[in-house]
């Protein structure tokens, strides 16, 4: 059992980790070799130039101003100087919220750990319970609530400080509600004109006999939109031709190389491998290789851009369609469509830069059986993922290893290793085998077929989180294997539920102690050096870097990773309140938590990340959610602690907590969350009418026609084939359309000029 100077010694193991990861990129930074590195959002806006341009050739890879050295902690106050607004500006609304959370955490966190240690920590501390016990505990548990005696009245301190931490928690969650709807209302509002204001995605939409897909859609919003339809761009299956592409590209990345190193040494020419990754196979000529395989795939993706072209079947049963005026888009997007609810399913379109075009090719009905089978798998993983991680925490332990491995019993008694292995090993095991699991999360919220970035990173931090919950708080601190627990919770009822967790948590406070030093001070320390990247970039520009384009596309700022980094964050809210009123001595190191990532993540999101897309913080409910969540566990798990304390008055009175916990819960979901899920009208029609009076001659047709063409299209010839041909003026007084059945619809509006130059056998007037 680990004690406090089992706590120490990882602390100090900890803070020095993370005290030489920031020490290293204090260094690391300065260095104008690794500029693009930890500034690369400067370079993709185009504020800042490479300082390895000027100077001596020691000063372009090293900085010999020593004085820089003496500020190397300046980062620090730097990222917080910036205000808000002008971060929003800069790295945009999604990034400025996703801040916040950390914000939450310390208002949340630091009046109730002032309170819980000035309150509690005495009410626990001045007993003798466990002194005259005879269980073995540590200093820590007498710090804890299982240092009272059963049926004392004591433990109204505990009940009475769990409605002040509830309170206050839902306190600062409405305030931050109210800010980031008002910051999210504001941001829509001001926000500079963008495709996905005017444009919806439908999907599901019917065959027809006598329309292709292209002149169905442009009939059917003539018809039942006709003052405000304006074009719209079909969907193609282009994962093929997709896939050709990215293969010539890498296929040119290689000739540029080999092309490189013969100009660098021209008296010997490259050669090269035809086998797997190079490794075997006949040797051949590597610059005469890759022209001709370059050449061969231009012809297959000639070929198959040719039959996306002018293949029926590649047209997919959805498209983009676009509107004169985000009011028509907003009433389009949140109304049903016909009397079929299964049929012309329409939804906002996400941001161009946001679509995830791969998944747009699934059919609709087969996304349904994609997200059962997703279920069931999720499951599975949940369950059977914690096997490994039970056996790994089950060696790193003192009696885990004595029992594996005997021969090392009189090493690993010694007080320092003990130390070492109990206070640091389990929670660096755990954060090994977490590392795969955020990508397999990714492919099965891929699988299910949702078809934006920001859709498949809110699914997969939603699986994150449940995986997270089961796995690392549950499973943690219930002994047993994982199907062992299994059995358990399905065979006992589940009042008898929070008496097992309740019960088993007090036993694995110091585990999550040494979890958030290790996943969360050098954990984070870790992010803000950027080893990997850091890496990667500075082998890519010895070896393949021959330009200034090839250089920035060395870069790899990456973005925030919502879909691994919320979750975590959900953790730790998790931990903190479920410990808030037991074990109160775990507080402080969520605090430091807190604290230390709101300043890395906030240098970050200045300097180095990149954000993919721009969902104007639509991920918030589910933030909001999950922290309810986790306060409604914490409420539950000292309802049966409390059961096994013989303090059963008291299940009257805390039986209140998750009631009115859920009462808060659905008045903020019915309050704040429509502004997350739909634009108002008011706001739409605000808009527009601004943007008339501003820009009375804009040609919003021309702005949208190539929006939402696959990316494999855009930038070449093939450009025009997949656009909407331009406006034309109609005097036919009706729709026109090829369907026999049905010649005569609704005359469109005097204010509509959309042509439908797709659509030539135009019905005469009878």
């Amino acid at each position: 059992m680990a004690t406090l100077a089992d706590i120490g010694l990882a602390a100090a193991i900890n803070i020095l980790s993370a005290f030489a990861f920031l020490l290293a990129f204090a260094f690391l930074r300065l260095q104008p070799i690794n500029d693009r590195v930890y500034f690369p959002k400067w370079y993709l806006k185009g504020v800042r130039s490479s300082p390895s341009r000027s100077g001596n050739i020691v000063q372009k890879f090293v900085n010999l101003d020593w004085r820089s050295y003496l500020r190397f902690l300046n980062w620090m106050p730097e990222a917080l100087k910036m205000p808000e607004p002008e971060l929003i500006e800069h790295a945009g609304l999604d990034s400025a919220v996703y801040l916040r959370i950390y914000l939450i955490g310390l208002k949340i966190f630091i009046p109730i750990t002032v309170l819980a240690l000035a309150i509690l920590v005495p009410v626990n501390w001045t007993n003798d319970t466990l002194a005259t016990s005879k269980v073995v505990y540590s200093d820590i548990d007498k710090l804890s609530i299982s240092n009272i005696p059963k049926g004392s009245n004591r433990f109204w301190a505990h009940i009475v400080m769990a409605y002040v931490f509830t309170f206050w928690t839902c306190y600062v969650l409405l305030k931050e509600y109210e800010i980031v709807e008002s910051m999210r209302l504001h941001f829509i509002a001001t926000e500079r004109r963008r495709p996905d204001q005017f444009t919806v995605l439908v999907r599901n939409i019917p065959p027809d006999p006598d329309e292709s897909t292209s002149e169905l859609v442009e009939h059917f919003f003539l018809v039942n939109h006709p003052d405000h339809y304006l074009t719209h761009q079909v969907v193609y299956n282009a994962n093929n031709l997709a896939k050709l592409v990215k293969k010539k590209k890498q296929m040119q990345n290689w000739l540029d190389y080999y092309q490189l190193k013969y100009n660098r040494n021209p008296s010997k020419r490259p050669t090269c491998k035809t086998g797997f990754l190079g490794l075997w196979g006949s040797t051949v000529d590597a610059i005469e290789f890759y022209i001709s395989e370059i050449e061969k795939l231009s012809k297959e993706e000639e070929i198959e851009r040719e039959k996306v072209r002018k293949d029926p079947k590649s047209v997919v049963p959805a498209a983009f369609v676009s509107f004169r005026t985000r009011w028509g888009a907003a009433v389009c997007a949140q109304t049903q469509q016909t009397r079929n609810p299964t049929q012309w399913l329409t939804d906002w379109a996400p941001e161009p830069r946001d679509v995830y075009w791969q998944n747009l090719a699934i059919p609709f009905v087969y996304l349904t059986i994609r997200r059962l089978i997703v279920i069931v798998a999720l499951f599975f993983l949940t369950f059977f993922y914690v096997i490994p991680i039970a056996f790994v925490q089950s060696l790193a332990n003192i009696e885990g290893i004595e029992k594996a491995a005997p021969f090392l019993k009189k090493l690993i008694e010694k007080h320092v290793i003990k130390s070492f292995i109990q206070g640091f090993l389990p929670g660096i095991a755990l954060k090994i085998f977490l590392i795969l699991l955020p990508t397999i999360l990714m492919f099965m919220s891929k699988f299910e077929g949702y078809t934006s970035l920001s859709s498949l990173e809110r699914k997969s931090a939603g699986k994150y989180y449940i995986f997270l919950f089961v796995n690392v708080f549950l499973c943690s601190i219930i002994t047993g294997t994982a199907l062992q627990q299994l059995d358990v919770f399905i065979h006992q009822s589940p009042n008898q539920i929070p008496k097992t967790i309740g019960a088993s948590i007090l036993m694995k406070a110091t585990f999550f102690i040494t979890f958030i030093m290790v996943d969360g001070w050098a954990g984070i320390a870790g992010e803000v050096l950027r080893l990997k990247p850091l890496i990667i970039f500075h082998l890519k520009n010895f070896f393949l870097v021959k330009t200034e384009k090839d250089r920035e596309e060395a870069m790899d700022p990456g973005s925030i990773g919502f879909d691994s980094s919320e979750p975590q964050i959900q953790l730790y809210f998790l931990l903190g309140l479920a410990y808030a009123v037991v074990t109160p001595f775990l507080l402080p190191f969520i605090i430091i938590f807190f604290g230390l990532a709101y300043v890395v993540f906030r240098h970050q999101i200045i300097n180095v990340y990149n954000q993919e897309y721009e969902s104007a913080a639509a991920f918030w409910p589910s933030v909001h959610g999950r922290i309810i969540t986790a306060l409604i566990i914490s409420q539950l798990v000292l309802l049966g602690l409390l059961s096994t304390k013989n303090a059963a008055q008291s299940t009257p009175v805390l039986l209140a907590l998750p009631i009115l916990t859920i009462w808060f819960h659905l008045y903020c979901k019915n309050r704040y969350e429509p502004a997350f899920v739909k634009y108002p009208l008011q706001e739409a029609m605000m808009k527009d009418t601004l943007e008339r009076a501003r820009e009375p001659n804009l040609d919003l047709k021309a702005y949208l026609s190539n929006a939402y063409i696959h990316p494999v299209f855009k930038g070449g010839e093939e450009d025009d084939d997949f656009s909407i041909a331009d406006e034309q003026e109609y005097e036919q007084v009706l729709v026109p359309t090829k369907r026999q059945s049905r010649k005569n619809t609704p005359v469109p509006s005097k204010y509509n000029g959309s042509s439908s130059p797709s659509l030539p056998d135009v019905a005469q007037e009878p």
